[in-house]
């Protein structure tokens, strides 16, 4: 297994005053005129400038970035009022073969992943999981928009109806956070009912374990913190109940990675659940009850969401993953979402923006697969969590740079060929186990669709003509 290291983006005092206005569907605007300050590490309002540290671990990849300091752009992505840095018993019912992909494939990362129906313990496909939102191919979708208009329609731009929007939700009620944008939570249900007038399966990323410092383990016992953390978790899958339609719930990106390094047995790691969430009483106060009453509150609430949990590359080892994952309840979920690196390869390659201060390098991944970090060695990955977990895999927030001889790039025009590659091989995608493939900036100044030269336009527009059949 490869060593690779993470870096955790450290939000220094920088201060954002912005003014969100977000469209409803029946024409009324709703707005928040907001000053936060992203304080070590809190959510705030921006993404600020970064600060990184180091942290280390065995995994069985080489991707090196991860949803870490990604997360809404503070000074870009204005809709989403805020945003920081970036992810009963389980069963071991798993399975193997299905429909996620073919057999084989010239890859060489080998059959789907496992097996199985979703909403409850056991296994599903990639099949299954798309057929629940109305499609049966590899899913391709966009968020963290940078729009103009300031309504996070960026992917509405694009001349072709993508499957997926997504949107991050951080912060807590009363604190500022995604609650209290709209009056009764109703931001998850304007960009929800946006999203479905065009045609558009809704997905959210719950980000709010940040709002006090992402690795800040001591709130997990904190009532004045946990209390309005599980408030904001009910308000969501009721606001997606009268919705009513199919959504994406993707949880806390890089939270349970922490949790893993802080304590590597998730029964050990106290979190206060079954003494505040009534619908969850039968839970015990870990990190164990909160993984499960998620998916609780999912079932119960909004049983037309689908809900996932975030695995990171840098927790540990992949059986240590699988292991902690099934633990707290993803195989009581219906997908697991990763992602391969949070900004453009050439943005860390260039060193020049705050945003991207990471030395550990392999940034840019071999579309040979030859040498070392490559496309394959990542897949093998990604199909080994996917049948762990027996879910389908799918790969969030991925960049949208322009492939480049050379290292490096400026501010909206670094290099990656993460879009190329992807569109180039979804068979590959699809036999690791994967379910889709959403596209999003981690950070400000990363290459976006308006700086690309038409790249992620022309390739969904060539994608959408013959979608990859799941």
């Amino acid at each position: 297994m490869a060593s690779i290291m993470r870096f955790q983006g450290t939000h220094l005092g920088a201060a954002l005053a912005a003014v969100v206005h977000i469209s409803c569907s029946n024409g009324v605007t709703a707005s928040k005129s907001e000053s936060d300050s992203a304080n070590d590490g809190s959510m705030g309002g921006s993404g600020g400038t970064s600060q990184d540290t180091t942290k280390s671990a065995s995994s069985g990849t080489p991707t090196s970035g991860d949803s870490g300091d990604s997360g809404g752009v503070g000074n870009t992505s204005t809709s989403s009022g805020s945003s920081g840095d970036s992810d009963g018993q389980t069963s071991t019912n798993s399975g193997s073969g299905g429909d996620g992909g073919s057999p084989e494939t010239t890859s060489g990362v080998g059959g789907s992943s496992g097996a199985g129906t979703t909403g409850g313990n056991g296994s599903s496909t990639a099949k299954e999981v798309a057929a629940k939102l109305g499609r049966d191919h590899f899913l391709i979708g966009m968020g963290n928009d940078l729009a103009d208009d300031h309504n996070q329609s960026g992917a509405y731009t694009l001349g072709t109806t993508l499957d997926l929007h997504y949107a991050y939700l951080v912060g807590l009620p009363g604190q500022g956070g995604w609650p209290d944008w709209n009056e009764g939570g109703w931001f998850v249900n304007i960009l929800a009912d946006t999203a479905r007038n065009h045609g558009v399966v809704p997905m959210f990323t719950v980000y709010s374990m940040a709002a006090a410092g992402e690795n800040n383990v001591a709130s997990l016992t904190d009532p004045a913190y946990m209390g309005p953390y599980w408030e904001a978790a009910r308000l969501l899958f009721e606001r997606l109940a009268d919705f009513g339609d199919p959504s994406i719930v993707h949880l806390e990106p890089d939270f349970w990675a922490f949790a893993q390094h802080a304590q590597a047995n998730p029964e050990d790691l106290e979190v206060l659940v079954g003494s505040l969430v009534d619908e969850c009483e039968s839970e015990p106060d870990t990190v164990v009850g909160m993984g499960r009453c998620w998916v609780t509150l999912a079932r119960q609430y909004a049983p037309e969401a689908l809900v996932g949990f975030h695995a990171s590359a840098w927790a540990g080892g992949t059986e240590d993953i699988v292991r902690y994952l099934r633990a707290i309840g993803s195989d009581s979920a219906d997908l697991v979402v990763t992602d391969m690196l949070d900004r453009d390869a050439g943005c860390f390659e260039a060193g020049e923006d705050p945003n991207c201060q990471r030395t550990e390098g392999g940034w840019y991944w071999d579309e040979t697969n030859q040498t070392s970090p490559n496309f394959h060695e990542h897949l093998e990955w990604a199909r080994a969590i996917s049948e762990g977990l027996g879910k389908p895999m799918m790969w969030w927030q991925v960049p949208f740079g322009v492939p480049s001889e050379t290292p490096g790039g400026a501010a909206g025009h670094y290099r990656d060929n993460r879009v190329k590659y992807i569109f180039e091989h979804v068979d590959e995608f699809a036999a690791a186990g994967g379910v889709g493939a959403v596209f999003g900036v981690g950070a400000a100044n990363q290459t976006y669709i308006d700086t690309d030269g038409d790249q992620f336009k022309n390739a969904v527009s060539k994608y959408f003509e013959d979608p990859y059949q799941l």
